[in-house]
């Protein structure tokens, strides 16, 4: 037997009249890749398509990965083919959510503002709307919901949050649109499987998340989730938890680590046992009672803003006692994360190309060198950031007399210039800008430096721009 999902397109008639109908808006993008292998370029151009709804304040709520890297936008409404140009208001890569206007205020007359609803439960049915693959005409698609679980988000590739999966397939275009039950929002469709890995499995970002981000706009400014950046255990075994010198009362969980640059750096240790969050119970399965639910105690911090506090309850050495943790963005955590809507950033000198090395140079380059894998994998867990805030790299060498002998250091971390440690790209930049007669470059774990004349690189620069196109020689 076969589940048959219908796609509805309706010029007229009540789908059109109904509220989604009138919210609904189809969102054209074109944007511009950013090329990490020759930075100066602009980047290649491509279109997309994607959906969203109108929210109060005359605002389009819909995904980041819809309008990321968007050099020029338009929306049109359901029953209104016309395209007008929108713009960004506010967008959240680290949860995918996006907040678009348009200028011309008579777009939104005859709109309605679709109003947010709660969590909808397991196995009722929720309707997705949007425009799969592309089309021009209002879709309408429904599913069940089969599970409410953290799962990482594909756009950032890094940041979890709570996840709704439903028995409906999200297709390109479905993006951004809204997820609908009792007339009001309950997620917006984010992403899915492909139809090798699942069928008919969908995820949509719940209204939790929603609302965290609505409320984090507030002041003008999106700050970003916090984390707590620690790890977890589960406690069933009773002889550990005996050894810790917990009751067999089925709660807490273990902290395995406590990762640098984070909230919980320098107050919760590892070995800890956290019992209670925020006065949550937290169960040895690393949940807690919330919302007449059980819910990852993640749940908790989630809700939270930068600079606010968390409290746990906490067992050290077999003493109780409590903690508090300022929360904050554990900045570290940012190399390993995909960036969008940013150009670039590089320096080149003598035709040598520098780049730091994040998620996105690693993602574009795939360097097989393997300290630099070393330094990129264990950022965090070896504390490299603390004396490499940016892991700095020979990206690329633009051959010319002048470096020709530089080819063995192709993707070796910069150690030093001129004797200067390089702890970031701008301290690249900076040392090539001050007069010597050579510029030595150390990198790190060789044996030998690269060593630049600076009158053979004067000398070079212009004929190394025109051969290889070069527009500019730096954005640090």
């Amino acid at each position: 037997m076969f589940r048959i999902f219908i796609a509805v397109f309706f010029a007229t008639g009540v789908l059109q009249a109904s509220p989604v109908a009138r919210s609904l808006v189809r969102i054209e993008a074109t944007s511009q890749e950013p090329d990490y292998k020759a930075p100066w370029n602009p980047g290649e151009v491509s279109g997309g398509v994607g959906a969203g709804f109108i929210i109060s304040g005359n605002r389009i709520m819909t995904n980041a990965h819809v309008v990321s890297n968007a050099r020029f936008l338009t929306v049109s409404k359901e029953g209104d083919p016309k395209p007008r140009p929108a713009r960004v208001l506010f967008i959240a890569h680290d949860c995918d959510l996006a907040l678009l206007t348009v200028d011309d205020p008579a777009f939104f007359k005859e709109t309605a503002a679709l109003d947010l609803g709660g969590i909808p439960a397991i196995e009722s049915v929720v309707s997705v709307y949007g425009y799969p693959i592309g089309g021009n005409r209002l879709s309408v698609t429904q599913g069940i919901v089969s599970r409410i679980d953290f799962q990482t988000y594909s756009h950032s590739g890094m940041d979890s949050h709570l996840t709704i999966q439903i028995d409906a397939a999200i297709n390109h275009g479905n993006s951004g649109g809204p997820v609908m039950q009792g007339g009001k929002v309950v997620g917006v469709a984010f992403q899915g499987y492909s139809g090798d890995v699942a069928q008919n499995v969908g995820y949509m970002i719940p209204t939790p998340v929603i609302r965290r981000f609505l409320k984090d706009v507030e002041d003008g400014h999106y700050d970003r989730y916090v984390d707590l950046a620690l790890s977890y255990q589960t406690l069933f075994n009773p002889a550990a938890r005996k050894a810790l010198g917990l009751q067999d009362d089925d709660l807490g969980v273990l902290v395995g680590s406590v990762y640098g640059g984070g909230s919980s750096d320098g107050i919760v240790k590892a070995g800890d046992v956290l019992t209670a969050i925020d006065g949550h119970p937290i169960s040895s399965d690393a949940t807690i009672p919330m919302d007449d639910d059980s819910v990852p105690l993640a749940e908790v911090v989630e809700r939270k803003f930068k600079g606010e506090v968390v409290t746990l309850d906490v067992v050290r050495d077999g003493k109780p006692g409590k903690l508090k943790i300022p929360l904050s963005d554990p900045w570290p955590f940012n190399l390993h994360s995909n960036v969008y809507d940013e150009d670039p950033r590089f320096v080149v000198f003598g035709g040598l190309i520098f780049q730091p090395a994040d998620q996105n140079f690693m993602t574009a380059h795939q360097p097989d060198d393997l300290r630099l894998r070393y330094m990129f994998d264990f950022f965090i867990e070896d504390k490299i950031y603390k004396d490499r805030p940016e892991i700095v790299v020979l990206s690329g060498i633009l051959a010319d007399p002048v470096n020709v002998y530089a080819n063995d250091f192709r993707y070796a971390v910069v150690d030093e210039i001129n004797g200067t440690k390089i702890k970031r790209l701008a301290d690249v930049a900076a040392e090539f800008a001050k007069p010597a007669d050579y510029y030595v470059i150390k990198m790190a774990g060789a044996g030998r430096p690269i060593v630049l004349e600076r009158k053979a690189v004067e000398e070079a620069r212009k004929r190394i721009l025109s051969r290889y196109a070069v527009t500019r020689e730096q954005n640090p």
